[in-house]
This record gives structure tokens, C-alpha cells and sequence, in this order.
């Protein structure tokens, strides 16, 4: 217990002192984030997204957007850079494009139903969870892979430093695939029923599901029970949301409520607020900003986990239902996916605006695109290490110390030194090369240390038999035929 004390001190005072230097580095963070001042008396609710893009920049107003299409409700889904949409309707429809500069990529109709679109490493290839099975296409919209092994799939996740593709069946089955290799590494009954919510843990990896009975379960590709399992609600639930470091969590059910808990202890609620009717949807920005979907509207509030809110921080209204909502990364808008199409909303604030562009590029080429491809695959993370406490940045001291005691244990004993001279005298027949009568000297003299070597490691072994008392084997019933022999 001492030693276990004391490597928490120790690692407790390594992540005070990389907080220290991660806000010394702070000053080399030009930008700042977006926000809203509102007139005295004025609330930000009240506040349209006409006013919105008609008092900011013309880039920036051309981000509010609206796509109305026939095939809804649309699920969507951001690239990791930010740069690509990707839309699906349930009636078949699916289109990539570029959404910033509005260049479509490809558009197909499936012929059948899709329940859920996922953008993979890159925006080269997404995954399609259509009616029967998932199918992969690339950037141009031709099937690439057909797996039949993930059949009737609700939803879908992909761990981008895990390359797995995790998904949720209508049946309740679980399944992690490995995209770069396209093998399976774990598929099973999660025997909760039909798994209609799921989302990912960014910090930890580990596959969050909700379930009718108000429960939320965490779940790993290593274990074929939950990891951890917390009551959130006395009914179903409805929507569920992870923000992006891992540490607080948001459920809403049918009650009308929505809490917030704090996932490093698995405690809580830290905040629970009554709303008009239960959510359908809600998603967790890169800054902290909570977007709710009740039907038709959008409300998103502002550092909702941290302390108690009154009113919310921006609300919009949409004439249709609202399916699913998706935050734009590194960026200060809101996707939503309805009935009648998308729609791109400014939320101002909501994007991160200082991104490591050797993790996250959204202005990458051809060219660093293939090397960040690369560089993923070679740090790619085993599925082995998805645990709901990540070890990734620790050593394991354990496994270290026995590698140290077994390489000291190893006899290694350096050969000796030969030195030899060849006389090189003046013949008129040279019989052989001086360099190679020294190969072989030194081939025979090292055979002989051998030999001496091996002999000696012999002795030693038949000394420790002799000591050692004799144990009953299964070979011992032939001791008496050899016995006969001689």
C-alpha cells in the first residue's frame, strides 16, 4: 500500500507540473474564442442567426446555411479535421461534400434504408449503416467493403487512435472492427435489449449505451460484461452526451430532466435541470457547450456543468423535427440533421480556435494528408488498452521490473581477445593468403572457447541435479527397461 501511495504522489505532482507548463504555454495561443455581448437588458436567447450573420464577417455568414432535401430525417456527421460533411437520409439518400466551400464530393441513393453515417480516418472513406448490413464507401461514392458480419447496426463510432469501428445492433450486439486490418477483434451479446443510444468516451475509448431502465453501462472490446454501470434516471433515456476530455457526462429521459455527472467518480448528478419535454438529441462542443434538440428547437448552454444555469445561451428555432445534432470541430457552428434536410447554425464560442495542426488539420494538402495517414497508423493504439482507466501515458513498473530482472539474470560472457601474427616471409610459391590463415586460426580458437564454455555450464547443471532430490515424472516407468538393457 506504501508503494502504491507513493507512485500517486508522484504522478499527482507530474500532471500539477504539466498544467503549469501547459499555461506558460498559453501566451503562444494567439486566438481567442468567439462570444456575444448582448445590449443591457437584452437576453443572447432573443437573438436570431439572420441577426447573427448579418453582424458578422462575410466568411463567417456564409457558414449559416440551410439544405432542404426529401429523403429525412438526416443523420450527419463532421470529418475529424472539421473540413467535410456527411449527410444520410433514412430514405437512402447519402452525399460527402466539402462544406465550407460548398463542393460536393459525391451523392448516391443506397435503395434501402440508412439508420447511421460515419466518417472514418479521413475523408476518404465513411461507413454506412444501411438496412441489413455496413458498407464502406470512399470520397467518390464507390463501395469499397461489405460487412456482413455487422448486421442490422443502429449506430456507429469510430476510435480514431484505435482505428476500431464500433457499433450497436438492433439485436443488442456490440462489435469492434479494425479498419486497418478488417478484422473483427470483438463482437457479443450485450444482452440489454435493443441498443438505441451509444455514444464514445474521446479520453478513455470506452463505448457508452443507454438503455429503457434508465441505466448507463461502459462498455470495452476486452470484457464481455459493463466496466461500469450508473442509474441515471427512474425511466428511459432519451439522449446522452460525453464532452470532449472525458470528464462529465449528460443524460436527459423521459422524466423532462437533464443531469450532468462527473464520470472521473462516476458521481452525481452535479447538475439536474427540468425542461419542457424530453430531448431527442444532445452533443457536447470542444469549449464545454451543451446543445439540446427538443423537437423542433435548438438550445444550446453555456458552462452548464460547472455551475447552475437559469436560461440557456442561444436558442434556434427549425421547422422540422430535429434528428440528431453534431458540433463543427474547430469551428463555431452547429449541425442539424431533421426531416426536411441539414442546417448549419453560428454558435459563437463553441469551436476550439487554436488546433495542433501536426493532430488536427483542417488546411491540410494532399501530401500532409498521406503523412498523417502514416504517422496514425504508427502510433496506433492496441484495442488491449481500452480500460475505463487510461494507462496509455503510464508505465506499467511491473512488467519493466521483470524484463530488468530477466536481461541482468542472462550469463553473458564476452569472448577473449585472439591475437595472432602471420609471418609474412618472401616465398617464390605462396601457398595460401595471410588474411585467411587468420580466419581460420580465429574459427578454431573460438570453437575451443566454446566447447570450454559449454562444458563448463554442463558441470554446473549436474551440480545442481545432484542436490536436488528426485521427483516422481511420467517418464520414470521406462527407468526400469533401460535398466534391463544394460
Amino acid at each position: 500500500m506504501g508503494k502504491v501511495h507513493q507512485r500517486r504522489i508522484i504522478t499527482e505532482t507530474k500532471n500539477k507540473l504539466a498544467a503549469k507548463i501547459s499555461e506558460a504555454t498559453n501566451v503562444l495561443l494567439p486566438e481567442n474564442s468567439g462570444y456575444i455581448i448582448a445590449e443591457p437588458g437584452e437576453k443572447t436567447t432573443k437573438i436570431s442567426q439572420t441577426q447573427l450573420s448579418n453582424s458578422v464577417d462575410v466568411t463567417s455568414a456564409k457558414k449559416h446555411f440551410d439544405l432542404l432535401l426529401d429523403f429525412g430525417p438526416y443523420d450527419i456527421d463532421y470529418s475529424l479535421n472539421g473540413r467535410q460533411l456527411l449527410i444520410g437520409g433514412r430514405k437512402g439518400h447519402v452525399a460527402a461534400m466539402d462544406w465550407i466551400t460548398k463542393h460536393l464530393m459525391c451523392e448516391i441513393n443506397v435503395m434501402e434504408e440508412v439508420y447511421d453515417v460515419k466518417w472514418l480516418h479521413n475523408e476518404n472513406l465513411f461507413s454506412v449503416a444501411q438496412k441489413k448490413w455496413v458498407y464502406m464507401y470512399d470520397n467518390q461514392g464507390v463501395e469499397v467493403h461489405c460487412l456482413k458480419n455487422l448486421n442490422n447496426v443502429l449506430h456507429q463510432e469510430f476510435l480514431p487512435y484505435h482505428f476500431l469501428l464500433s457499433t450497436a445492433s438492433e439485436e443488442g450486439f456490440l462489435s469492434w472492427l479494425d479498419v486497418s486490418m478488417g478484422k473483427l477483434v470483438s463482437q457479443f451479446n450485450a444482452k440489454m435489449g435493443r441498443l438505441s443510444l451509444m455514444t464514445q468516451n474521446q479520453n478513455n475509448a470506452l463505448i457508452c449505451l443507454g438503455h429503457t431502465k434508465g441505466v448507463v453501462s461502459m462498455w470495452s472490446p476486452n470484457l464481455r460484461e459493463p466496466v461500469a454501470k450508473i442509474l441515471c434516471h427512474g425511466n428511459m433515456i432519451t439522449s446522452l452526451a460525453i464532452n470532449s476530455n472525458g470528464m462529465y457526462m449528460a443524460t436527459s429521459g423521459m422524466d423532462r430532466s437533464i443531469k450532468i455527472w462527473d464520470l472521473r467518480r462516476l458521481k452525481g448528478p452535479l447538475q439536474d435541470y427540468k425542461v419542457r419535454t424530453s430531448p431527442r438529441s444532445m452533443v457536447f462542443s470542444q469549449t464545454g457547450s451543451l446543445a439540446v434538440a427538443i423537437n423542433n428547437v435548438v438550445d444550446v448552454y453555456e458552462e452548464c456543468c460547472i455551475k447552475t444555469i437559469q436560461h440557456a445561451y442561444l436558442r434556434h428555432n427549425i421547422a422540422r423535427t430535429i434528428n440528431n445534432l453534431a458540433f463543427c470541430p474547430f469551428e463555431d457552428v452547429l449541425g442539424a440533421g431533421h426531416d426536411g434536410g441539414f442546417s448549419s447554425m453560428l454558435i459563437p464560442g463553441s469551436g476550439e480556435p487554436n488546433f495542433d495542426a501536426l493532430e488536427r488539420n483542417p488546411f491540410q494538402t494532399k501530401k500532409q494528408r498521406k503523412e498523417a495517414e502514416v504517422k496514425m497508423l504508427l502510433e496506433k493504439i492496441p484495442a488491449e488498452m481500452i480500460t475505463l482507466e487510461s494507462t496509455v501515458d503510464e508505465v506499467d513498473l511491473n512488467t519493466l521490473n521483470t524484463k530488468l530482472t530477466a536481461r541482468n539474470s542472462l550469463q553473458t560472457v564476452k569472448p577473449l581477445k585472439i591475437n595472432i601474427k602471420v609471418r609474412n616471409k618472401i616465398k617464390k610459391k605462396t601457398l595460401a593468403n595471410p588474411s585467411k590463415i587468420k580466419e581460420k586460426i580465429l574459427e578454431e580458437k573460438t570453437k575451443e572457447f566454446v566447447k570450454a564454455l559449454n562444458a563448463r555450464s554442463k558441470d554446473k547443471i549436474d551440480e545442481r541435479k545432484s542436490t536436488v532430490s528426485k521427483r516422481v515424472s511420467v517418464l520414470d516407468r521406462f527407468q526400469n527397461k533401460r535398466n534391463k538393457k544394460k
